[in-house]
């Protein structure tokens, strides 16, 4: 077991649909603690920083649109391999792949409008927690 720290993004479309509590509870009763939590209203520059690498590609300027929509809840998630344990519950990017029981499964509407981010890997979570949450990264 390994103690660690991953991001994870609740978008317009959970915070709208009021969602947020659901998502977070399920990361709570599996066990995980939340270190940072904040919401707020992604501007531009951070969209693009945050989705950097999808840049040049057919949907960029859609995903760019629906993150700066509305509000958008930022939590650093903490617990044993936190970062591939939290990638299985939200489930595949596409609903229509995301298994029942997943959060995209069960919740997201489609493949842009789908709830949740969340880190892919313990290199990317230590960048995109210190670009939500300055100098609380490891």
């Amino acid at each position: 077991m390994m103690l660690e720290r991953t991001l994870v993004l609740i978008k317009p479309d959970g915070v709208e649909r009021g969602l947020v509590g659901e998502i977070i509870s399920r990361f709570e009763k599996k066990g995980f603690k939340i270190a940072e939590m904040k919401m707020f209203k992604m501007d531009r520059a951070l969209a693009e920083a945050h989705y950097e690498d999808h840049k040049g590609r057919p949907y960029y300027e859609k995903l760019i649109n629906y993150i700066t929509s509305g509000k958008t809840v930022a939590m650093v998630l903490e617990g044993d391999n936190a970062v591939e344990i939290v990638r299985m519950m939200i489930g595949k990017t596409s609903p229509l792949e995301a298994l029942p029981g997943t959060i995209r499964g069960d919740l997201a509407l489609n493949v842009t409008v789908n709830l949740v981010h969340a880190s892919d890997s313990q290199e990317s979570a230590k960048k995109e927690i210190n670009r939500f949450f300055p100098s609380k990264g490891e």
